[in-house]
């Protein structure tokens, strides 16, 4: 990848993605909604397309912000996962994805969760690599660019305490 085009800024819409799947038997629990670890599965997956499409390079996963479950998901239900960039710092982006189960029958989508989470842009070796800045233009951009700014500071102070001493 050549350093000219990584350091273009790129808008949050080349990043998007929207993933749909319908829930089946094999993804439900007993109660016959989807199982949380399945939907954290998902949201996982949804959030690297994005960090991926921003990043134009391979990605890992360094965190997952906490995710509330809302509303249950329905086995026979689709999900839908909205993914998208909210910021790009020198190698890690942030990314946003909601979700959202939509009824076959009347199309109605109702929000069950927001997840954040944090992608690490990696080279061949596997080391961290720059990633092209985000172009923040609208005022939506400029306040989940701002956010996720605060978000960025309460994970790197979590992550020193739990270095602890050694």
């Amino acid at each position: 990848m050549n350093e000219i085009s990584n350091s273009t800024p790129r808008s949050s819409s080349e990043s998007r993605a929207e993933m749909i799947e319908v829930v089946l038997p094999n993804d439900g629990n007993p109660l016959g909604n989807i199982l949380g670890g399945r939907v954290m599965h998902l949201i996982d997956i949804a959030g690297a397309i994005a960090a991926h499409r921003h990043s134009r390079g391979p990605v890992v996963t360094a965190s997952m912000d906490s995710v509330d479950f809302t509303h249950a998901i329905r086995v026979g239900q689709m999900v839908v996962l909205q993914s998208q960039i909210t910021a790009a710092f020198r190698t890690s982006m942030e990314v946003k994805v909601d979700v959202y189960c939509e009824d076959y029958n009347t199309s109605r989508r109702l929000r069950t969760s927001t997840a954040y989470l944090t992608f690490v842009a990696i080279d061949a070796a596997g080391k961290p690599r720059p990633v092209p800045p985000l172009l923040v233009t609208t005022e939506a951009e400029k306040l989940l660019y701002q956010e996720a700014c605060l978000r960025r500071q309460e994970r790197l102070a979590r992550h020193q305490r739990n270095k602890g001493p050694a």
